[in-house]
Order: structure tokens, then sequence, then C-alpha cells
């Protein structure tokens, strides 16, 4: 009725239609693919357990403790960015802003009020506290020294460091320095204004020694973790003949049995009728076979791969 009539049958239209739509989906997904960036191909989340907590097959892993270790790495390697990038796009910070508020008063020097600080991370043990508030005032000293504040330095040795009742042998030795600075080069206090930061950076991590892991993680974790695994790996190897040189992180290590030495490459032989008794040394690469001969008579073999 003055429209345009359709030519198809009405079943023939509905799966013309079912087909196109089918093809466009398939176009959309395969554009989707091409457009996505490799890397959010090959990422794929961290298997976790339970509520998200911890990682790995085993659920011991603590996700928090092991994003802060690697962010802690990346730190220790000089990739500051992406060690920034990893605490804001996982939501976990290395630090606590008391810790980060602490870290950068030592840095700079405020050391009345880095004390202040350290009271507020939440040091449970008081003889931690202690130790850390002496090295602290210990470092506040000697810088005191280095620029020749000696009354300054002897106040805060005398309203500062004595009341704190602890290391008194240490105490004795840093008023000695007042009394003669040649001391100071003797005691390894001596320093220069170009060594200050330095200086500080030392300090900070001979303080962190201190303080509990779960506040300042201590340098070097990850590698420390990596290491124990391949000692364990390493240990546990029943035929292990392998150099340290030819380990990789990319496999959990085992050495088979084709790998024990085989190739003779020195005999040496006494006249007499001999009993071969092969003994296994641990060097790399080589095996020592100590054969035991009739009465004194013996045998020497060294093999190779």
């Amino acid at each position: 009725m003055g429209g345009i009539e359709d030519s198809e049958p009405p079943l023939k239209r509905v799966k013309g239609s079912l087909g196109e739509s089918k093809t466009s989906a398939e176009n959309l997904s395969l554009t989707e693919s091409l457009a996505c960036p490799l890397g959010d191909v090959m990422a794929r989340p961290l298997t976790s357990q339970g509520d998200g907590e911890t990682i790995g097959s085993k659920g011991v892993i603590k996700r928090s403790e092991f994003i802060k270790i690697i962010t802690k790495a990346l730190y220790s390697l000089g990739y500051d960015k992406s060690g920034a990038l990893l605490e804001e796009e996982s939501g976990i910070p290395l630090h606590s802003s008391v810790v980060n508020l602490f870290m950068q008063q030592v840095m700079d020097g405020n050391w009345d009020e880095s004390v202040a600080t350290l009271h507020k991370i939440g040091l449970s043990d008081e003889k931690a506290v202690k130790s850390a508030s002496f090295l602290i005032l210990e470092q506040k000293f000697i810088e005191l020294l280095r620029m020749d504040k000696l009354s300054t330095a002897l106040n805060t040795l005398r309203n500062e460091i004595v009341p704190l009742q602890i290391n008194m042998s240490r105490v004795h030795e840093l008023a000695v320095c007042i009394i003669s600075p040649s001391k100071s080069v003797i005691l390894g206090l001596s320093g220069v204004d170009n060594e200050v930061a330095k200086s500080r950076s030392e300090f900070l991590t001979k303080l962190q020694k201190l303080l509990p892991p779960s506040i300042l993680i201590p340098e070097k974790r990850l590698e420390h973790l990596v290491e124990r695994a391949i000692d364990v790996q390493r240990d546990s190897c029943a035929f292990h003949n392998t150099l340290d040189s030819d380990l990789s992180l990319y496999s959990d290590h085992q050495c088979g049995r084709n790998q024990i030495p085989s190739q003779t490459l020195q005999v040496r032989v006494n006249s007499g009728w001999l009993l071969f008794t092969p003994d296994f040394l641990h060097g790399p690469l080589q095996l020592l076979s100590c054969l035991i001969g009739y009465k004194r008579h013996y045998s020497l073999g060294i093999f190779s791969e």
C-alpha cells in the first residue's frame, strides 16, 4: 500500500539479519583485540586466595607485604618512577605517612622533631625506642661537632643523651671528643660538609636495623628471599653438578642423572688385580673414582662430563 514490498520470504530475511549481526559482532571483537595493547593481553592478575589478602597457590603470601617488597626493590634499583607508580596503582604505600615524615626529618637533620615523631610510629618495644633515640641524638651531636658548635654539642650530650641511661661507654667516648677534638677522627666522627647527605643516608640505614621490618623494610629484602630460594633448590639437588653462574631464576633447579661425569680423563693403574669402588665428590663437573686394589695395588680415575 504505497510502500516498497519485500521480495524475500520473512524466514530468509530473519536468517540474513542474524547472520549480519553475528558477522558484525565477530568484526567488533577482532577490532577490540587488535586495539588492545600487548601489555594488557600479557598481564594477568595474581592468583588470590580467600578475600584477596593473600596470593599464591598455598595462600601463605600476604598481598600487601609482597607488593611492598617489590616496591622497595624498585626504589633500591633506582626505578623511582616505577616504584611510585606501583604504590599509586596498588593503593598500598611502602611506608605510612608518619614513617615518611620521620625519614624526611632525619634526612633534613631535624633531630628534635624526628625524636618526637619516633614516639608516634607505634613501637611497642621501649628498649628499641630508647636505642633509636640514642642513635638520632648521637648523630645530632656529631654534626654539631663538625660545625664547631661545642657548647650546643655539650648541652645535647648532657641534657638529651645522658638521661636515656643507655650505652654509657659510648657516652664517655662522645664526651672525650669535646675535650679532645682529635679523638673524633679516631672514633670515626669527623667529616666535611659535602658528606652530610651521604652520612645521613648511611645513618638512616643503620637506624633502620633497630626498627621492626613491618615499619621499615630491610634493604635488599627481595634479593635475600630469592637467594634463599636458590640455596634451598641447590642443597636439595641430589645430583648437583652445575656452576652457580648457570643457575637461572626462570625455572626450578634440578640436575639430572645425565649430568653425572662419565668421560674418562685420566687413569692411573698399578699392577695386580683391582676391585673398582667409585666414590662421588661434590666438586662441579668432575668425579673422582677411588679404586681399591688387591693388597697394595691401586687405581685412580678422574671422570668428567
